[in-house]
């Protein structure tokens, strides 16, 4: 069979509802999600078109701020299975995702879906994850990786538990109980933990609604539960205290900023007032700590809102981070966990704010 792989358009919005349907019992895009793919941005979207047929399609998504592609969706017609179309769309997926700077595809797919294991293998995708009950008929799926750039080394993971955040306000603690729980099993990650900790830590005002956490307040909280922590802070003034408007808020933060100083100091904790550099990251990492590190999201969602992630590995060019707030509709869980950032990306990521605060938190077990 002869067909041309292209971009696809609006105008084959129609074929593309009808190839879905065709293909799939469950678990499939709609007319409005398919709508929203061939207009929106971060992603390659192209179909396998024999004459005036569409006979495949290809979806692939890109990860803002990140250099993670994952292909979400792939189907080729019934009767045009066996002819290479599915072949050729994966490899047209992942030179558009090569193009667009992208390090690492991902895909899930379902355990007894043989013929397209054996695809994704022969492609030299590597199995990296099994999940449970993953599709609407509660089949299993697996997870498969491909580096689509320079693999010139194996990352380096440590097996940290992904958890998402309950509420806008806590991704400190969210990232906090993932770190505390990757290196004291025993230790009981829970909604009302992650409350308590938010209470521990809070800065209570931001610009509009409740307080994100303090780095020093994360780390006292950590250390009232038994781990040994450090903090890096490249400044020494009130932090967040620009992202509040009104004069009486400001007081209320450097009233909070100047307790967590007080604080640290009666508990002997290590705050250290200087730039945290991804050596230093890699090297607590690669002993045996877990990193917290701040964020600005504005790679990701253009909101330039400060946000809390954690380490969970590096390789030669890349950063790995949990995020524990997926946002709706455009990622799914298993895209934040893992997330690999250049090196280069995430130097421009971890700094927040007019001052270009830079800010971590290092968990370890207690001696």
């Amino acid at each position: 069979m002869s067909y041309v792989i292209r971009a696809a358009g609006l105008r084959d919005l129609e074929a593309l509802v009808g190839l879905e349907n065709a293909c799939f019992d469950s678990d499939r895009l709609s007319r409005r999600s398919f709508k929203h793919w061939l207009t929106a941005r971060h992603r390659a979207l192209l179909v396998a078109e024999h004459g005036s047929l569409v006979r495949g399609y290809i979806l692939i998504i890109y990860h803002p701020g990140t250099r993670l592609a994952r292909v979400y969706s792939l189907a080729v017609a019934p009767d045009s299975r066996g002819s290479g179309i599915a072949k050729a769309l994966m490899q047209a997926g992942e030179q558009a995702a090569r193009d667009d700077g992208r390090l690492y595809l991902r895909l899930e797919v379902s355990v007894d879906n043989a013929a397209a294991i054996g695809l994704y293998q022969a492609l030299g995708f590597q199995k990296f994850g099994f999940y449970r009950d993953y599709y609407e008929d509660h089949k299993d799926a697996l997870r498969y990786q491909k580096r689509i750039r320079r693999y010139r080394d194996t990352p380096q993971h440590k097996q940290v538990h992904w958890l998402r955040q309950t509420t806008p306000f806590t991704c400190g603690p969210a990232c906090l109980m993932m770190a505390m729980h990757a290196l004291d099993k025993s230790y009981p990650p829970s909604r009302e933990e992650e409350i308590n900790l938010w209470r521990e830590a809070t800065t209570i005002f931001m610009t509009s609604g409740h307080g994100g956490c303090h780095p020093t307040g994360l780390a006292l909280a950590a250390k009232r539960r038994g781990f040994a922590v450090e903090v890096w802070i490249n400044q020494s003034g009130p932090l967040f205290i620009d992202s509040v408007r009104s004069d009486d808020k400001k007081q209320v933060v450097e009233l909070v900023d100047n307790c967590f100083k007080r604080d640290a100091e009666q508990q002997g904790l290590s705050v250290n007032y200087a730039n945290i550099t991804q050596n230093d990251l890699i090297a607590a990492f690669e002993a045996g700590a877990v990193p917290l590190i701040l964020i600005s999201t504005f790679a990701m969602d253009g909101k330039k809102a400060p946000h809390w992630v954690v380490m969970s590995g590096f390789d030669n060019d890349c950063l790995y981070m949990h995020d524990p707030d997926p946002e709706e509709g455009r990622q799914s869980e298993l895209d934040c966990q893992f997330m690999p950032i250049a090196r280069e990306d995430f130097e421009r990521m971890s700094c927040f704010g007019k001052n270009r605060l830079r800010t971590a938190v290092i968990i370890r077990t207690a001696v």
